[in-house]
């Protein structure tokens, strides 16, 4: 009898580990699910520039590998259709950026140039801490599918600067994205 005791006291607690380690997986499985930060979503919005017109932009803050830091602002004034522009900036003073010198973007086998744009804006044409440059993004845009990752290259500048597949899609989604 004491066996019998013993072996259903023994199974009885084995049972009750069991259970306390299933509940605490499925606490810690359901606490995973409900805490997990969401994937990366666009980062746009629309608001008016410095001349008070209506414009939407995408401003991601990106690294080359020499860890420099870079912001990449594309964006669109006007309606969906209108040109979407790409602008890079550097840190003033760090680095000094020549005009023209065409950006080149790299997927893989596929190779883009596109036009320096930068004397065509007066407010960066003049701008003497040469910092920041622009260039016409539909080309790149209009050739895309699909959301796949580049690298920039800027001659003199960076050899590559890596952008993300969330970021293409947000500068794809400047194409068609309303004004609010």
């Amino acid at each position: 009898m004491a066996a019998l005791e013993r072996f259903l006291t023994s199974t009885a607690s084995g049972w009750c580990t069991l259970l306390s380690r299933g509940l605490i997986c499925l606490l810690v499985a359901t606490a995973l699910l409900l805490f997990t930060p969401p994937p990366a979503f666009a980062q746009v919005n629309s608001h008016l520039n410095e001349k008070g017109e209506p414009m939407i932009r995408s401003i991601e803050s990106l690294r080359d590998l020499d860890y420099q830091s870079w912001q990449a602002v594309a964006y669109r004034q006007g309606p969906p259709g209108n040109p979407v522009v790409l602008r890079i900036v550097g840190y003033p003073g760090k680095v000094r950026l020549d005009h023209p010198t065409d950006l080149q973007v790299h997927a893989g086998r596929r190779n883009w140039s596109l036009a320096d744009l930068t004397l065509a804006n007066p407010s960066l044409a003049k701008d003497g801490r040469e910092a920041a440059a622009e260039f016409d993004l539909m080309p790149l845009l209009s050739d895309l599918h699909n959301n796949r990752p580049l690298r920039l290259e800027l001659q003199g500048v960076f050899s590559e600067l890596p952008v993300a597949p969330y970021v293409v899609g947000e500068w794809r989604s400047l194409q068609q994205e309303p004004l609010s």
